[in-house]
């Protein structure tokens, strides 16, 4: 499982320009992403086999993170279901490349840092010590990602990872919540990792704390919300306030739209 990371880095890190504009290369995900694809394809080229599948398995993982980040950000709060469906698209990319350099230190017997290393604190510092305007440089992250040791290079790339998929964790989090002021972006993505469903809070004011349960997880108040995608598509379940601290769910009541739809499915079937 990913470690979460404890990076400080505030909504700001995700402004973009309008959708349209390619105002995701102002994003700090996309910029992530980027440096760790060219780092990827100079580490796959000096210690991995080219000849192997795990070569154009970790190439293709790094470029097509990036790629989706890309189409997340051009689709923007206009189509919010689509970015949220790129940035899982994302993560998963980025999971699988994290996998393959775990593997990489495991299979070598190399030991890998742990979130609180130096190291790899030095690695995350980057990045929320950064100018917010001025975009991120890969000549900042040299230092680990050219080193002529692979274990170092390979452990700074897991850092970097863990930072990119906390950050598109965000980002989706975001689109969930609506426009976000002072960010020009929206992000829908109640996703946990590897989650079936898409949600969305009801465009109501909050519940009433005598009618929502208490999370069996945190004890905070939950929100009522409807799942937009998957099996239980419309149907609408209690979801956490916490999130995505706490992913405590609970089942909930049918929207009206969705008691409609079944009734008159039913009346049909008895047609």
């Amino acid at each position: 499982m990913k470690n979460t990371e404890d990076t400080t880095l505030t909504t700001d890190t995700l402004k973009e320009k309008r959708p349209g504009s390619g105002g995701y290369r102002g994003l700090r995900t996309f910029q992530l992403a980027t440096i760790i694809y060219d780092a990827t394809v100079s580490f796959c080229s000096r210690f991995v086999d080219r000849d192997t599948r795990t070569h154009d398995r970790m190439v293709q993982a790094g470029r097509s993170g990036r790629q989706h980040i890309a189409a997340a950000g051009r689709a923007g709060a206009a189509e919010s279901a689509t970015a949220v469906h790129m940035i899982r698209e994302a993560r998963n990319s980025l999971d699988e490349l994290l996998l393959d350099y775990e593997d990489f230190l495991r299979q070598r017997k190399v030991r890998a840092w742990s979130r609180d290393d130096s190291e790899a604190q030095a690695v995350r510092t980057v990045a929320r010590e950064s100018e917010r305007s001025a975009p991120l440089q890969a000549a900042a992250y040299a230092a680990w990602l050219e080193h002529k040791d692979p274990a170092i290079a390979a452990n700074a790339l897991v850092s970097l990872l863990h930072q990119a998929d906390y950050l598109l964790a965000r980002q989706a989090a975001a689109l969930e919540r609506g426009p976000i002021k002072q960010d020009g972006c929206s992000e829908q993505g109640a996703e946990g990792r590897g989650a079936e469903q898409q949600v969305i809070q009801h465009p109501t004011k909050p519940p009433d704390t005598k009618e929502a349960p208490a999370c069996a997880l945190c004890g905070r108040p939950m929100a009522l919300r409807t799942a937009r995608t998957g099996r239980s598509e419309g149907r609408s379940f209690w979801g956490c306030t916490g999130y995505p601290e706490c992913k405590g769910t609970a089942p909930g009541k049918k929207t009206p739209e969705k008691i409609l739809d079944d009734t008159a499915s039913l009346d049909k079937h008895r047609r």
